[in-house]
Order: structure tokens, then C-alpha cells, then sequence
């Protein structure tokens, strides 16, 4: 992690537990807002997966990913195919009881180029963003999720600020004209509000976002990966080491103007696999020489299959907030029931709008999506319980003895060095 920006622990960790503690004794009910957002992202391309499977029950908002605009004509093209598995996820969600709000998301991994070519100019923007009002008002979606991965200049973040500006000026017109209620804007972005670790530094116009956009949708994921030789979490809360955490993350936008109601964390449910260098070797920071199983990507039911078949163990690292496990050579950083739980709480007790997973399929038995369901409850005690337990998980003073569950068992990581309360 060589590097990355540095912080003080101490003086971290107290502004959090701060917020937290603040948060919990407050009862929650006044920093939650009216429509708690519990979302997931999904795959229209898995075929094992249609609409139907999805347990609507857990979810307040659903993302179609992905459509589009065309390189040509900057509108929005939908194929007949794609034409049917819209009309499908929709009525899915809209029957569903209750019923679940739908968006579509535009863009996805390596839609750069994309955004770019159409926002570049005013005219592609207006082109672009009336077919996308009138793919939702056709389809009956309730929303549109811009996910531009990921401006990479200072310029192209000034292009994305204005595209949100007039798509919101145009969903107002619209939903004036019509009398019909408008639609939502959200916004798929980087784990931080700025971008420091490749390119051109650059920062999200988040004052400008935060007027714009009902709320963003912050990929807490994807730090470490089989793209470096070193073993690291997936989606840590804390990073003792570097500000590739999430707590670091949402703080960023924190302080850039975005306001807590406007902010949802992202959840991965899916890990990342290395091949060890040793296997005798296989801390966090163990090194490795290759991705491992999936090529360097499992999803977690694919996960918790390996952990199964080998009776392997998965051990929890209070640093970071994250599990691990090492199946041979195999070394695989995921989040399960014990760490997504956890940052549920930690986003309920902080006061964060709500948090989406990435992605459906990944959890077709529904292992870790159900982990979610008190977010936005009322401040009862099972409630407050898991907040002030998502505050001393994060604490190694208070972590004594080991975790068991049904699924795995635990040990604590022999790594853990920091403390929360100095």
C-alpha cells in the first residue's frame, strides 16, 4: 500500500465512535430519514437469475444494470430483448408485495468513454437525457442511476456535474408537465469524494451533486485485489495502513457537502482470491503471485461453498472490519453475515440514507442480503444493540473471546495492533 495518504489512527477512530455514539443515544429516529434506502444492484445479463428469483421482501430499491446511450446518437437503444427483460423486472418489482421502487442504471465498469463522447457537448446531454426519461416513463421505472466509472479528469468531473444539473432540471419539467411524480436521479461513485490513487487528482463537484440527486450510491469496494501481489480486504471499514477504507471514504464525502441522508454505502457480495507465494505466509499482507480461484473473483455463495468442502477457517480482522480464508494456496478477503451486519449498524448508527449490495446473484440463497433488515426500524432495543455492537466490534479492547455461528467459525487475527479508544 506503498504510496497511499496516511492518517492518524487515534484521532480517526475517535471522530467516528463519536458520531456513532452521538447517533445511537439520539435514538436514531431523528437523524433517520423518512424512506430508508435498502438496495441492490441487478445483473440483467445473468441467465440464471431472471426477475423472478429476486426476494423483493428485502429490498426498498432495485438498479437494473446496465443500459447504455449509443456512441452514435447518444439515445438511449433498446434492443427487443432487452425490451422484454425490462417490461419483466418491472412488473416483478411493481406486483411485488410491497412493492419495490426500479431504476435503471446507465454505464457500468468502463463506461468512461461513454459519458465522456456524450457529455461533452449540451446537445448530446439533452439527447441523452430525454431518452432516458422516456425509457423510464415506457418501462415504468421509478428512477435513473447515473454509473460513470469513473471521470478521470478534472474536466470530466465538471462534465458530470452539469449532466446531473440539467438531468434534474429536466425531471422537474417533466414531472410538471405530466403531473406525474418525478423521477429519481442517483448517482453510482468512487468509494471517496476524491480520486488520489491513479491519474490526475480530481474531486467530485459533490455541493453540486448534493443538489442534484436524491442520493449516491458510494462503491465501498474493490480495495485490494488479484491487480496487486498483496493479499488485502475487499471492502475494510478501518485501514490501519492507508485511506483505502470505507470510514475514510465516507468521510470524504462527509466533508465535501454531501449530507448524510444523501449518502448510501455499498456492500460487496462477492470476494477477492489470491494465489499465495506461501501458504505458511497468508496474513493480510500476505504476498502472492497470481489471482486465485474465479480468476481473482468468487461470488459469495461460491465462497461459502469452498469454506464447506474444506472445513476451512474464516478468520475475522478487527482492523479492518473484514473476514478472510485460506483453502491451501488459496487466499480469498469476502464480507459475511458477521462484517455486513456490522456495517449495517454502522451505517444505521452514523445516520447514512441506507446501502446497496453489489451484486443479486452473487447471494442467491439470500445468506448475507437479509443481514439488513432492522436498517431503518424504529429505535427499539434489538435495534440499538446492533448499533452499539457495530461500535465495539470495531474495537479490539472489547473483542474477547471468539465469534461462532452456524455457518463458520472464527479466530481473531494475530495482526490486530490498533486500538479505537486512545
Amino acid at each position: 500500500m506503498a504510496g497511499f495518504k496516511q492518517y492518524s489512527s487515534p484521532n480517526y477512530c475517535v471522530f467516528i465512535v463519536a458520531s456513532l455514539t452521538f447517533a445511537a443515544t439520539g435514538c436514531l429516529a431523528h437523524h433517520r430519514p423518512p424512506s430508508a434506502v435498502k438496495a441492490a444492484y441487478y445483473p440483467s445479463w445473468t441467465t440464471s437469475f431472471p426477475a423472478s428469483a429476486i426476494n423483493t421482501s428485502l429490498f426498498t430499491h432495485i438498479f437494473y444494470a446496465f443500459l447504455a446511450p449509443s456512441n452514435l446518437t447518444f439515445k438511449l437503444e433498446i434492443s427487443n430483448s432487452t425490451s422484454i427483460s425490462l417490461g419483466n423486472f418491472t412488473s416483478t418489482l411493481r406486483y411485488a408485495d410491497p412493492p419495490v421502487k426500479a431504476l435503471f442504471s446507465v454505464g457500468g465498469e468502463g463506461s468512461g468513454d461513454h459519458f465522456v463522447s456524450m457529455a461533452s457537448e449540451a446537445s448530446s446531454r439533452r439527447i441523452f437525457i430525454k431518452s432516458s426519461i422516456e425509457v423510464a416513463r415506457k418501462y415504468v421505472f421509478d428512477g435513473v442511476d447515473l454509473d460513470w466509472e469513473f471521470p478521470l479528469s478534472p474536466n470530466e468531473m465538471k462534465l458530470l456535474g452539469r449532466l446531473m444539473k440539467e438531468f434534474r432540471n429536466e425531471i422537474k419539467k417533466e414531472a410538471h408537465l405530466t403531473s406525474r411524480p418525478a423521477l429519481l436521479l442517483t448517482a453510482a461513485v468512487y468509494f471517496s469524494s476524491d480520486s488520489f490513487l491513479s491519474g490526475v487528482p480530481r474531486s467530485y463537484p459533490a455541493a453540486l451533486m448534493a443538489k442534484s440527486l436524491d442520493w449516491i450510491n458510494a462503491m465501498c469496494y474493490d480495495y485490494n485485489g488479484a491487480w496487486s501481489n498483496i493479499t488485502g480486504p475487499n471492502a475494510g471499514l478501518f485501514d490501519p495502513s492507508s485511506n483505502v477504507n470505507t470510514v475514510y471514504g465516507l468521510k470524504s464525502w462527509i466533508r465535501a457537502g454531501m449530507p448524510l441522508e444523501k449518502i448510501v454505502m455499498g456492500l460487496p457480495l462477492y470476494g477477492r482470491t489470491w494465489h499465495l507465494k506461501d501458504p505458511n505466509v497468508n496474513r493480510i499482507g500476505a504476498m502472492a503471485v497470481s489471482p486465485g480461484p474465479g480468476n481473482g473473483m468468487l461470488s459469495f455463495f461460491e465462497v461459502d461453498n469452498l469454506v464447506k468442502e474444506n472445513g476451512a477457517k474464516v478468520v475475522y480482522d478487527v482492523d479492518t472490519v473484514s473476514v478472510y480464508t485460506v483453502v491451501n494456496w488459496s487466499w480469498v478477503a469476502f464480507d459475511d453475515a458477521l462484517t455486513i451486519t456490522t456495517k449495517i449498524g454502522f451505517a444505521q448508527a452514523l445516520g447514512l440514507r441506507g446501502y446497496f449490495f453489489w451484486a443479486l446473484s452473487f447471494d442467491k440463497e439470500c445468506v448475507i442480503s437479509t443481514q439488513g433488515n432492522f436498517f431503518g426500524t424504529t429505535c427499539d432495543s434489538r435495534t440499538l444493540n446492533l448499533c452499539y455492537s457495530s461500535i465495539l466490534l470495531l474495537n479490539v479492547n472489547y473483542l474477547k473471546c471468539l465469534y461462532k455461528n452456524d455457518k463458520f467459525k472464527y479466530q481473531i487475527s494475530k495482526n490486530n495492533t490498533s486500538k479505537i479508544d486512545q
